[in-house]
Parts: C-alpha cells; sequence; structure tokens
C-alpha cells in the first residue's frame, strides 16, 4: 500500500475563486498568476483549469512559460521578470510570451534584436516596492521608446506592484496608486496594479487588468484576519494524511525529538505519516491545529521528516487509518503557517513532488 499523504486538489474551487476576482472586478482583464508550479498545486493542472476563465496567465521566468506551452496552453502568458538575457527575445516571440521590461538594458535588448514577430510588452514601474521597475519620472520616455520599437505591440501595459496591499490599515498603498496614477498621466497605455490583496480590498487599483494569484487558490493574504470578500474563497489544495499508530502516554512522559513536549496529564498520542519531507513545516509550534476524523487536535512535538504526532486525547475514539488533514478544507493554511512563523505562501509553494497532487473534484 502507498502513503495516504495527498495534496487533494478541487479544481471547481479554482474556478470559484476566479469567477469571484471577475465579479469584484467587472471592468478588468484577468491574468491568472500560475508562477511558482501555481503555487505549488501544479502548472499544467491548474493552468488548463483557469484558461478558459482567464485573459491570459502569468509566470516568473522563461522556464515555466515553455512547461505550459509545451503542454500545449495557448493562452497569452507574460514573463512578470522578463529575460535575462537577449537571446530569450527570440525564444519569447516564436512561442507567443509577453514580455515584461523592468530596466533600461532590456529595454535595449528589445530595441536590438531581430525578431520573427513583434512582442507584447508590458513596463514595470517601481512605485515603492524598490524591487524591480523604472522610476516614475521616467515611465512616458520609456513607454514611448516601446512604442516605436519595431519589436514591439505598440504601447506597452504599465504595470506596479504593491509592497502592502495586504495590510488594509497602511498609508504605502494609497501613496503607490496615487504616485502610478501620477506617471501614467496622459499616457496612451492600459495599466495593471492589483495583485490579490488588492484584488479583494483595494477597488480603485483594479484598472485595465487585475493579477490575482494567491486568492486563486483559495486562500486569504490577509491570513487569520477576516475579510469579507477573502472570506469567499475556497481552498484547492487540501493537504491529507492518516492516522498510523495511537499509543497512551502518561503524565511526565515526552514525545518526539529533543523531549520538546510533555504531557501534563494521562494523554492519547496519534502518529500521523506526514512531516517536513512531505511538505508540512518542521517550525510548526506544539499546538498548530490539525483535522483528525473532522475534529480539532493539536500537534504535539517536533515535526519529524516522515511523521508527527498529535494529541488527540479530547477528540474521542481514534484508530489507524482515520482521515488526517493537515490544511485545506476545514482548516486554512494561515491557521498553520502563522504558529510555524511563516506564511501560507511558502507552504504551497514549497510542496515538494514527494507528495502526490490529486484531482478530487472537477
Amino acid at each position: 500500500m502507498m502513503r495516504p499523504n495527498q495534496a487533494r486538489l478541487d479544481l471547481s474551487a479554482a474556478r470559484h475563486n476566479i469567477a469571484l476576482a471577475r465579479e469584484l472586478a467587472p471592468a478588468s482583464k484577468v491574468m491568472a498568476v500560475v508562477k511558482a508550479n501555481a503555487y505549488g498545486h501544479g502548472a499544467v493542472t491548474m493552468a488548463r483549469t483557469l484558461e478558459p476563465h482567464a485573459d491570459a496567465l502569468a509566470v516568473a521566468c522563461m522556464e515555466e512559460a515553455l512547461e505550459l506551452r509545451e503542454a500545449g496552453i495557448g493562452a497569452p502568458i507574460l514573463l512578470l521578470e522578463g529575460v535575462f538575457e537577449p537571446d530569450e527575445l527570440a525564444v519569447a516571440a516564436k512561442a507567443g510570451l509577453w514580455i515584461t521590461i523592468d530596466n533600461d538594458t532590456q529595454l535595449a535588448w528589445l530595441e536590438a534584436a531581430r525578431l520573427a514577430r513583434p512582442l507584447q510588452c508590458w513596463l514595470k514601474v517601481d512605485t515603492g516596492m524598490h524591487r524591480l521597475g523604472v522610476a516614475p519620472a521616467r515611465a512616458a520616455e520609456l513607454c514611448q521608446r516601446i512604442a516605436a520599437c519595431r519589436n514591439s505591440l505598440g504601447p506597452p501595459v504599465l504595470i506596479t506592484h504593491f509592497a502592502c496591499a495586504d495590510e488594509l490599515e497602511n498609508d504605502a498603498t494609497r501613496r503607490q496608486i496615487a504616485l502610478f496614477e501620477d506617471c501614467g498621466a496622459g499616457l496612451a497605455a492600459p495599466r495593471s496594479a492589483a495583485n490579490s490583496p488588492a484584488v479583494l480590498a483595494w477597488p480603485e487599483a483594479h484598472y485595465d487588468w487585475i493579477r490575482p494569484g494567491y486568492m486563486l487558490w483559495g486562500h486569504s493574504p490577509f491570513g487569520t484576519r477576516p475579510q469579507p470578500n477573502a472570506d469567499r474563497l475556497r481552498p484547492v489544495m487540501t493537504l491529507c494524511s492518516a492516522v498510523i499508530s495511537v499509543r497512551e502516554v502518561a503524565a511526565g512522559e515526552a514525545v518526539g525529538y529533543g523531549a520538546s513536549w510533555v504531557a501534563k496529564r494521562p494523554s492519547r498520542i496519534a502518529t500521523v505519516t506526514v512531516g517536513y519531507g512531505d511538505g508540512y513545516p518542521r517550525t510548526a509550534a506544539s499546538g498548530t491545529p490539525v483535522l483528525v476524523n473532522g475534529q480539532r487536535a493539536a500537534l504535539a512535538g517536533r515535526v519529524s521528516m516522515d511523521m508527527i504526532t498529535v494529541d488527540v486525547t479530547d477528540i474521542g475514539p481514534v484508530r489507524l487509518g482515520d482521515p488526517v488533514v493537515l490544511w485545506g478544507e476545514g482548516l486554512p493554511v494561515a491557521e498553520v503557517a502563522e504558529p510555524a512563523k511563516t506564511i501560507g505562501y511558502e507552504l504551497l509553494t514549497r510542496m515538494p513532488m514527494r507528495t502526490p497532487r490529486v484531482v478530487a473534484r472537477d
């Protein structure tokens, strides 16, 4: 028998989530971000699911884009980081990809290239993230150069990225919006600014294109804080396993590596066959919620490579083979990420290939 570990995928939830994005931004086109193996869900599976419901897809780099093209994905695909060397421009043209221009060097490569066909370009503007993008004061100049370039399909789409959109009380997003408005004033160029938190909570930032990513997988970018629109999302991935052992532990006895968890009372401990080798975070602290038979129990002791131990004293009979949910349906990934001192984005994207992705609902 195979280990019971699975990342079960509910494809209907992905369609629900992208429909919610469209509902919230009805005047905008939708670019579904499927980078990093579709945030750990499986790039090809999720791109095929979302392609009929999106106007375009987005990935981080050429390798991710070509994987989708080789799988038969025909939708426009944007390279969010652009090309890393000039030879990639010819590959992008052949594959019909869209490119981001982030700096003068990338633009010079585009102007000097001899391509089979022109490319749809997006111009990244740095409005405060200070990671990628040109200075706002140069947006008009570079927009004109791209529009005039023989290798460009006309004016670019202006794109920026928010640093603090998940912090609703933070004025940084309003400042970025104002700067983006200023630098785009008078330019005949579509605009795009809204990532998942902005799609959900900053309607003034929807513009011509929205770029939902994390929300497509059914998780709130606001963590465990409630938000009306995020509360309507449905998780796509449910990380599942099963109980493989149950034992009684006396008060005062320790469980797991380092003896970090000690029973304060006579306790029943279930061993579950999942660990950091399967994508469950080693940093998850004792007390992290785990669903056993649909009931909440608590992680007890350190996470091992292949196993965890769970205090099931208070949840009734537990037997070998009983189902366990680590996150997903019934248990938001943020509730696991928080005690692991990380974010749900990391837990999803670090899901290893050892854990099979299984389509549970289509």
